[in-house]
């Protein structure tokens, strides 16, 4: 077997990740009504220790989302709420002089959780915005010469608001390739948002209706283990090369037109996110291994934020997910 395909897992461990997934979706599902992508991406971030950005109107339950998965794990939650005065210290944490001891004492800002929800992530400065996506890559903060670890599952869920500019900082691309997954969410159907309602009337929100925890932080751990153990086939591999490749080469591959509208393409970091998040979809899913519908799937998700494109893309309103289709529909599924 071929260095990188996983030797697959037991079927009792299957088992065992099914029943957390289960669980775990179920109090998910408990509180916050529909939104079945967004729990799967919440998931495979998790799973993969991935980082997840979020675009949204206001009011899509994405705070209710990300403190419903913690409560449901045993996590710790924080959410920091993002704006133009926001230091990295109020992030990361900081030293506070004590005059009574005379000696300084670190304080730990709000990321030192196992899951931290970054509100509107585009309003806080450039400084900001770097501190803490070194704290996502390196796992870690420093503090007055200090390194601190970051706990263990670690998971970072970053929004922005698509429909609000004023005040903002736009993400650098570079630092945009470093989350796993970029998701956009859809308002709510009629019936859904009818239940959303019910919900609210029957006090389903509220502090006091907090239901006993589905897992814990333990069983996170050992399914992260587990989703490493997942089957990828060679032929997946080479097909999660290929899309990537295209998106750098488009030209030879799809219409002119659309390929025109791409400025640069994606790096390897989006080949790598393919491989862990189809993993993860797959174990979600119930399956010792990996299937090009998990690829296919995740193509929105893993290349909607690392696609570069031009101003005409912008000018002539061409989604980004128009060019991700036709890069799939160029790359023959194996």
């Amino acid at each position: 077997m071929q260095q990188g395909q996983c030797a697959g897992i037991e079927p009792a461990e299957l088992a065992r990740a099914t029943q957390f997934i289960h669980n775990v979706g179920q109090s998910f599902d408990a509180k916050v009504v529909g939104q079945a992508r967004l729990r799967e991406s919440l998931l495979i971030a998790l799973l993969t220790s991935g980082h997840l950005l979020l675009e949204s109107v206001p009011g899509l339950a994405k705070t209710t989302a990300a403190q419903t998965l913690a409560e449901s794990i045993s996590a710790d939650f924080r959410r920091i709420q993002c704006t133009p005065d926001l230091l990295p210290s109020d992030i990361v944490g900081t030293q506070i002089y004590d005059a009574a001891k005379g000696t300084f004492e670190t304080q730990l800002g709000p990321v030192h959780a196992n899951i931290v929800l970054l509100d509107e992530i585009n309003r806080s400065s450039a400084k900001t915005q770097s501190a803490m996506l070194e704290a996502m890559q390196e796992r870690q903060t420093s503090i007055g010469g200090q390194e601190f670890r970051l706990p263990s599952p670690f998971l970072v869920l970053a929004t922005q608001n698509p429909i609000e500019q004023e005040g903002t900082y736009q993400l650098p691309e570079a630092q945009m390739d470093r989350f796993m997954l970029k998701d956009v969410l859809d308002y709510p159907s009629p019936t859904e948002e009818a239940e959303i309602i019910r919900r609210i009337d029957a006090g389903v929100f509220t502090r006091e209706h907090k239901p006993p925890a589905a897992a814990s932080l333990d069983a996170v751990r050992e399914t992260q283990r587990l989703v490493q153990q997942i089957y990828i086939d060679p032929a997946i591999i080479t097909y999660i090369v290929g899309l990537v490749y295209v998106t750098r080469n488009a030209a030879q591959y799809i219409d002119q037109r659309l390929a025109g509208f791409i400025e640069f393409g994606a790096s390897p970091r989006a080949s790598i996110a393919f491989s862990q998040a189809a993993r993860a979809r797959a174990l979600l899913h119930g399956r010792d291994h990996v299937i090009p519908e998990d690829v296919k799937e995740l193509a929105h998700r893993v290349l909607r934020h690392r696609l570069i494109l031009g101003f005409d893309a912008v000018a002539e309103q061409v989604p980004v997910e128009t060019i991700i289709d036709a890069i799939l529909a160029a790359v023959q599924t194996p």
